[in-house]
């Protein structure tokens, strides 16, 4: 294994798949999109009142699927942003728009998310954050968590999922190949340590410490099983990560001599009947407070 890279010299896109234009990548952040929308029961399925929820902004949408399918659901929201720093993202995110016949009420802006977010001061009523770890790292959550804070209305809710990358399998190969990657998101500085739960644990601390209240958590455990189309779903998203992260598990100085052959044998395990695997799904959300009150007196009170 090579010496792996400093993240903090890192330049440039900080996204795991190193060449995000690509076509393969592209299907499979498409089938990612639907995949875990439809295991975690829907967009939005923790939110008790999603009705009052008219101002939506999706950070680090990609190619859109969830804000898509968030507008299609509720259409009670009157303005939904998706924001991507990669132009090939946003072009597929406005085609995803077009084709799914919600282009009127939804807008997708190149836009970094690593650096000011260009709204103005309690724009939305809900920011929502999904699998951040492919680009956000360790020490940007900070600067990220205040602008989503300041951008969201009071009472407003700031929404996080994130996956636990090592999960229950009956694939020997699978379970390794997910080591390999843990293992190089924590060197590239994508996960706080090198354990399943090396972010998803953090989320509530992140909330609570940039003043997120009421802060609520809802574990998904999405079992995938052989012979189902949820489970060839995700054999076909494996097959593109195994790919699309080759570059990435080299850099970071975790890719074995018998990378090859270890995708080809996942493969394989997958298509056996007894094939299983479970994904930890973990969503975390909270509301920003209300300013205080005043008083017929004019006195401020909480």
């Amino acid at each position: 294994m090579s010496t792996p890279a400093d993240p903090r010299r890192e330049v440039g896109g900080t996204y795991f798949v190193q060449n995000r234009d690509n076509l393969e990548e592209l299907s499979r952040l498409h089938i990612q999109d639907r995949m875990l929308t439809a295991s975690m029961g829907g967009v939005l399925p923790e939110q008790g009142d999603p009705a009052r929820l008219r101002r939506v902004l999706d950070v680090g949408c990609g190619t859109g699927g969830w804000l898509v399918e968030a507008a299609k659901t509720y259409l009670d929201i009157e303005r939904s942003v998706g924001i991507d720093v990669n132009r090939q993202m946003i072009a597929a995110a406005h085609q995803e728009a077009q084709a799914q016949q919600v282009s009127a009420r939804v807008q997708f802006r190149l836009m970094d998310a690593l650096q000011m977010l260009k709204f103005p001061s309690d724009s939305f009523d809900l920011v929502n954050q999904r699998l951040a770890m492919s680009w956000l790292r360790t020490w940007e959550w900070p600067k990220m968590l205040r602008e989503e804070w300041r951008v969201t209305r009071p009472g407003g809710v700031i929404r996080l999922t994130e996956v636990a990358i090592v999960t229950e399998s009956s694939s020997p190969a699978y379970l390794r190949l997910c080591t390999l990657i843990l293992h190089a998101l924590y060197r590239a500085g994508h996960y706080f340590n090198p354990t399943p739960d090396g972010l998803t644990s953090q989320l509530v601390p992140l909330l609570h410490q940039f003043g997120v209240e009421n802060v609520q958590t809802r574990l998904h455990a999405v079992r995938y099983r052989a012979g189902t189309a949820e489970g060839q779903h995700f054999a076909e998203d494996m097959r593109l990560v195994s790919r699309t992260l080759a570059p990435y598990v080299r850099k970071w100085g975790q890719m074995p001599d018998d990378y090859q052959a270890l995708c080809k044998q996942m493969l394989q395990e997958f298509e056996q009947p007894d094939f299983f695997a479970v994904l930890n799904v973990l969503t975390a959300w909270g509301t920003k407070s209300q300013p205080p009150t005043k008083t017929a007196s004019g006195r401020e009170q909480p």
